[in-house]
């Protein structure tokens, strides 16, 4: 014969199923139905990873952010990062925040690390839906301002740059990996 307690253990795993199956229904048809299963990040480029960018390469690149930043005024965070998203170069003007300085770091190693601009990834986290899978991705920095620095068709390293908003972070990432050719 069922105790007091145990009736009381079944009505509220009853009241609990009742609860949790309409969240999970709803759940599922919305993300069905807002078109967030279309939100895909594309499979890398083919590009080839090329030699390690050399102090002077990433001293240029970064010399040609610098310049972009200081033009519009914005004080930012500058790093230049090889293939394997190790540390080359950085450069931080007077005044920047400070936590522009990892976040510099992570964006250029984000770009270098999966050969495209972090602003995808940011893009594919505004998409929701599948896109979000993109924050659990191990070194992969949803946040516009790092770019792959390419060098006689291969990735030889990426500028990353915080310190402004992200179409500034992205301006200044890509006047450093445009004055690589």
């Amino acid at each position: 014969m069922p105790t007091l307690e145990s009736k009381h253990r079944q009505g509220e795993a009853t009241m609990l199923r009742k609860l949790i199956r309409p969240s999970i229904v709803l759940a599922t048809s919305m993300l069905m139905t807002s078109g967030a299963f279309a939100q895909n990040l594309a499979p890398p480029p083919v590009i080839q990873y090329g030699m390690p960018i050399s102090l002077d390469i990433a001293k240029k690149a970064a010399g040609a952010a610098i310049a972009e930043a200081r033009k519009n005024n914005w004080t930012m965070a500058v790093a230049i990062v090889d293939p394997g998203g190790f540390l080359v170069y950085f450069e931080k003007i007077d005044g920047t925040q400070n936590a522009s300085a990892d976040l510099a770091i992570e964006k250029a190693r984000t770009a270098a690390l999966f050969k495209r601009p972090s602003k995808l990834f940011q893009d594919a986290v505004a998409g929701g839906g599948e896109g979000t899978r993109i924050l659990r991705l191990t070194g992969a920095i949803p946040i516009d301002g790092g770019i792959p620095i390419i060098m006689d068709g291969k990735i030889i390293g990426a500028v990353g740059v915080s310190g402004g908003a992200g179409d500034q972070d992205g301006r200044v990432s890509k006047a450093g990996a445009d004055s690589i050719k």
